[in-house]
């Protein structure tokens, strides 16, 4: 791989047992992810019970997203500044509380309101599980297998939220898919504490206001012009405004970062780095192929072959598994292999999985046809994801930590974001394309395999830029 540091090894910090820290970040990555996707089985109780419009609706979904994606790059300087401890804590703290209004909401402002903190609260901890791992796993063999670990469980929180949203909401009620973080968050908030005791708090220097503001502020219109694309169309005023206007804000935050600002928030000096200017270009690519793989899967079960949202969920669990092992597997052979033949070969199951789920249809069986390209394509996904993660992390000096796990976040998010509203598109298009002469059923399985055909030619693109990294550098 593009070698894990080039830098002299660090002594790890005094900090509790190793497995107690990474299990702490992976926990946190576990509840920032599965919070993106377990309320959505809950939306018709939730609908029901506070009267929700259906445009307003969205909003427990979209909310969430919108702030966490908009404040990602925003903590991870701030983890930089406050250092991990802290910042992991805070937005813990934040996370839970926001969760505990969210739970006992009684209209549909106070729940909104309570899914825009949750989601800056998940864009704090973030960044901070990603510095937790880069300060306190300094050998690299350890690191790679951190990061195996880190990836497994924000995969798994992501299959996760159609099983447990349906199982809370069946058994309980919806409420209970917020409250069951505030249990959890209080038990981690204290572990955190005591765990990273001995973590840096952080180094002298001021946060960058105005790259704060141009960049918060570019990231959210960006991603918001882009969510309306699917309610509106590419030529609504409600899509080109918003987008023009981020890219406008994400150009003057490129400027002061590299002209004005004195302690920039984004060091441009960064994306010197090979790995992290690569990296993240194969993470936006790889952002839009997860939600090719579990959004459009889930779809495709659901509109096509009819399960239900839970069992499109439990159907789905197989390839979370898959996922899950593949994922260690590979971080144990990231420091041997090096990041282009574990990228060459996911993208290889990216291909061929993609390309045998494009042939699904109507009349499909699910072994045959979802069970087993979804294990080929987890299979990709569990190679790449921790190889890209480290590409995009490695080399990076301890005190850019939380701005770079940031950066990886939010390229990763960003490209889900453009990804799903690019896709969406095209499958709607191909849909009503095929309804004049095929049965709707029919019609949805050729905008869906529309949708897997792309997610292949993904696949493809992130081979060829991970031909840009420098070859593996041994020892």
């Amino acid at each position: 791989m593009t070698s894990t540091s080039t830098a002299p090894q660090r002594a790890r910090p005094h900090a509790g047992p190793a497995w107690l820290v990474l299990s702490l970040a992976c926990a946190c990555q576990f509840m920032v992810i599965l919070d993106a996707s377990i309320v959505n089985v809950a939306l018709p109780s939730v609908r029901e019970d506070l009267g929700f419009t259906p445009t307003g609706l969205a909003w427990v979904v979209n909310g969430y997203l919108l702030a966490f994606a908009g404040f990602m790059l925003l903590g991870g300087r701030a983890t930089d500044l406050a250092g991990p401890r802290r910042m992991l804590a805070a937005g813990l703290l934040l996370f839970s509380a926001s969760s505990l209004v969210g739970g006992l909401a009684t209209t549909p402002e106070v729940l909104v309101a309570a899914r825009v903190a949750q989601g800056v609260g998940a864009a704090m901890m973030a960044p901070a599980t990603l510095a937790v791992i880069n300060t306190f796993f300094t050998e690299p063999g350890a690191r790679a297998r951190a990061f195996g670990a880190w990836s497994a469980s924000g995969g798994v929180g992501g299959m996760a939220g159609a099983v447990a949203g349906g199982a809370l909401t069946t058994g309980l009620s919806w409420r209970w898919v917020f409250l069951i973080n505030v249990p959890i968050g209080a038990v981690l908030i204290v572990v955190a504490v005591m765990s990273l005791a001995g973590a840096r708090t952080g180094r002298r220097g001021s946060l960058d206001l105005t790259g704060a503001v141009t960049g918060t502020a570019g990231l959210a219109a960006l991603i918001y012009g882009v969510m309306q694309s699917a309610d509106h169309g590419w030529s609504s005023g409600l899509v080109v405004g918003p987008v023009v206007a981020g890219l406008l804000l994400l150009t003057v935050f490129t400027v002061v970062e590299a002209r004005f600002a004195a302690q920039p928030m984004m060091p441009l000096r960064l994306f010197r780095i090979r790995g992290v200017a690569v990296g993240n270009g194969m993470l936006l690519l790889f952002g839009a192929i997860t939600i090719a793989m579990w959004y459009f899967t889930s779809l495709f079960l659901q509109n096509v072959l009819g399960f239900s949202a839970l069992q499109a969920g439990l159907g789905q669990t197989p390839a979370a598994v898959m996922f899950m092992v593949v994922a260690r597997w590979a971080a144990a052979l990231l420091p041997r292999t090096g990041v282009r033949p574990l990228v060459l070969a996911g993208s290889a199951c990216f291909l061929a999985g993609f390309g045998w789920l494009s042939l699904a249809h109507a009349d499909s069986g699910y072994v045959t046809s979802v069970l087993g390209p979804t294990l080929l394509v987890a299979v990709g996904i569990g190679l790449t994801f921790p190889t890209l993660m480290a590409a995009a992390t490695a080399d990076v000096p301890e005190g850019d930590a939380g701005i770079i796990g940031g950066l990886a976040n939010t390229a990763g998010q960003v490209g889900g974001s453009i990804g799903l509203a690019v896709l969406a598109t095209a499958a709607g298009a191909r849909a009503a394309s095929e309804a004049g002469g095929s049965s709707p059923a029919d019609a949805l399985a050729a905008g869906y395999g529309l949708v897997f055909l792309m997610a292949a030619g993904l696949g493809l693109a992130i081979a060829a830029v991970s031909l840009l990294l420098p070859r593996h550098r041994r020892g």
